[in-house]
């Protein structure tokens, strides 16, 4: 069989028989490999439509996650909880998303007339979401309702409803576009928060009448709006565990004239992700 010597000096590169290309320098340790995207499990919720139950979820977050680099996977809220832990095992990151509100059961408190509707079977699945991401030290991003089941799931309350518990607050509810930013937040220098938007205020949009009231042990409040209502919190307790959550809507607000903050916090919540599936 005949040999044909290549002239690296004019090629610069060379195929293999398996199509993998190599460099001259290359050693076979250095080849390339390719690595999956990260796996994001995002909490979702069921509601009845035309007499058939089906699974909720604003398409914004599954584009945020996706235009961040990762795999989008809807988690509904299960009739069984014993698999939980295996769903957080088989993804890399966990996004509680917005939606009802969260039964005062779950913090020992009576339900004030103000509380909206709630979803027992969504609060029991990400309470347990959140558990087995607290375990596993599974990063999680929490969004809106995603702050307060947070901070429930791990033993603090809520303000049933800032306008009738907190008179004189902003309007955290205010008509308009849901990429309107409609208040300053100010964020703690040094905490993750403001480490991952790049700023210590930023000024965001806002649709929620409920709130972080009692902080949960191991969480530590680190964005507030201009009231005194607690806009972010991130886990400072034991373990290796990357958690922020935000009460406003940062899925929404990733296209537009001024991405960059909430960008990047999906940035580096899928950069932590893809770290934990390497």
């Amino acid at each position: 069989m005949a040999a044909f010597p290549l002239r690296y000096g004019s090629l610069g590169r060379a195929r293999n028989p398996n199509g993998i290309i190599f460099s001259p320098r290359m050693s076979r340790s250095e080849v390339p490999v390719n690595t999956r995207p990260a796996r994001i499990a995002i909490s979702a919720t069921v509601r009845t439509d035309d007499h058939r139950r089906r699974v909720r979820l604003n398409a914004a977050y599954v584009e945020a996650i996706e235009q961040a680099g990762a795999l989008p996977f809807v988690i509904p809220p299960l009739s069984s909880l014993t698999r939980v832990a295996d769903i957080v095992g088989a993804c890399d990151g966990l996004v509680l998303s917005g939606g009802e509100d969260i039964d005062p059961d779950r913090y020992g408190e009576p339900r004030d007339a103000t509380v909206e509707e709630t979803n027992p079977e969504r609060d029991a699945t990400e309470i347990a979401l959140v558990e087995a991401a607290r375990a596993g030290a599974c990063p999680t991003l929490a969004i809106c309702r995603g702050l307060q089941l947070l901070n429930v799931a791990l033993g603090g309350s809520l303000v049933q409803d800032i306008p009738g518990q907190r008179p004189g607050s902003l309007d955290h509810d205010p008509a308009g576009p849901r990429t309107a930013r409609v208040h300053e937040v100010d964020v703690e220098a040094g905490s993750t928060l403001a480490c991952t938007l790049g700023s210590t205020r930023v000024r965001v949009n806002s649709f929620h009448h409920q709130a972080a009231d009692r902080i949960a042990e191991g969480l530590r409040a680190t964005a507030w709006a201009p009231d005194g209502i607690v806009e972010g919190l991130e886990w400072r307790g034991s373990g290796n565990w990357w958690a922020v959550a935000v009460q406003w809507h940062p899925e929404e607000l990733v296209v537009g004239p001024d991405p960059s903050p909430d960008a990047s916090l999906f940035a580096e919540f899928v950069r932590r992700a893809a770290a934990r599936s390497g």
